[in-house]
């Protein structure tokens, strides 16, 4: 099975601290993979002690539980989305020097 990309682990953190009541079928849905991977993802997350699986008490369906992220989640979905962002802002700063050069290439004719 592939190794999670943090993108990916971003997105799946995302979605449980948005909506940590989501089937593992909503979730694969929610990211456009099977179930199975979902499934994997989800196992490996909590292996790493990042997500954490509660039965709701106050519900009677005792079968449903939810996917909640822990202090290590918190803690690795703020430093993805760190890295994400330093990432985005070097490409955002190439891209500007790029058009620049270009815009002079385009005067200088």
């Amino acid at each position: 099975m592939p190794v999670l990309t943090d993108p990916q682990r971003l997105e799946l953190l995302k979605l449980l601290q948005n909506e940590p009541q989501m089937s593992q079928r909503d979730l694969a849905q929610a990211m456009g993979v099977s179930l199975g991977k979902a499934n994997y993802c989800l196992r490996a997350l909590m292996e790493k002690g990042l997500v954490k699986l509660a039965n709701f008490r106050r519900n009677p369906d005792k079968r449903e539980y939810a996917y909640l992220l822990t202090p290590a989640g918190l803690d690795e979905k703020s430093r993805i989305t760190m890295d994400f962002l330093r990432r985005k802002l070097a490409e955002y700063e190439t891209l500007e020097k790029e058009i620049e050069k270009l815009r002079g290439e385009l005067k200088n004719g």
